[in-house]
């Protein structure tokens, strides 16, 4: 009698196994391993992204005249704090700050804003807020006008002395390159070139802020935007 029903229980055992087994019905092959972790292409354009040594890295992503103005605060702002509240060192502390779109023209030297400042200021519909005339110089690197503008007084050259690098939109310099050439006279091609020859220190082109953004945070760069 015992061997009867444990027979019988071994037989309702399986026979449970084999209808779970057909209501799940067979498991595709990529199923029975463990989902493989998403990893980012790398591409030598970005490469230069990982060149930079440091313990934290920051990405500043600028797009406005304001946004560029408080990018050069921020960045300084970064290297102040984590001095004063964890007594890390300024190269210890990865900067890059993005200049795009309506930011893009603060990444060009006084020589460029001497020359073109009209119709940069125009296109970006920014003044000199002293004499409320189109700027003739990169204003962001004088200290001078202090509260009158986003970076507070903190300039250019002082994060790049800290340590701060650029990436300067590319698609946005060959927009103002045409704009410049469209309203001054010239051609394009070589209106961008004169562009180009004439970044701040610290710069790197990159083929568009936008695509710059994305790889940042691919190269583990923590996202900071600015208004």
């Amino acid at each position: 009698m015992t061997h009867e029903m444990q027979a019988r229980r071994s037989i309702v055992s399986a026979l449970g196994a084999a209808v779970a087994a057909f209501a799940l019905g067979p498991r595709p092959a990529g199923a029975q391993t463990p989902a493989t972790r998403f990893q980012p292409a790398r591409h030598q354009q970005d490469a230069w992204l990982d060149t930079i040594t440091g313990k934290h890295r920051v990405f500043i992503d600028a797009s406005t005249a304001r946004g560029a103005g408080e990018a050069m605060l921020y960045a300084n702002n970064l290297y102040v704090a984590n001095k004063s509240g964890y007594s890390l060192p300024e190269n210890d502390i990865v900067v890059v700050a993005c200049l795009r779109h309506f930011a893009t023209p603060f990444a060009f030297n006084d020589a460029i804003w001497a020359k073109y400042g009209k119709v940069l200021g125009m296109m970006v519909e920014f003044t000199d807020p002293k004499t409320r005339q189109a700027p003739s110089t990169n204003l962001l690197n004088s200290a001078e006008y202090g509260m009158a503008l986003p970076n507070l007084g903190t300039t250019i050259d002082s994060v790049v002395k800290r340590g701060t690098r650029f990436a300067v939109c590319d698609m946005a310099t060959h927009f103002f390159a045409g704009g410049i050439a469209a309203q001054a006279g010239g051609n394009a091609d070589a209106v961008y070139k004169e562009l180009v020859g004439n970044t701040i220190p610290n710069s790197h082109m990159v083929p568009a802020g936008v695509v710059a953004v994305n790889r940042a945070q691919e190269y583990g760069y923590t996202l900071l935007s600015t208004l």
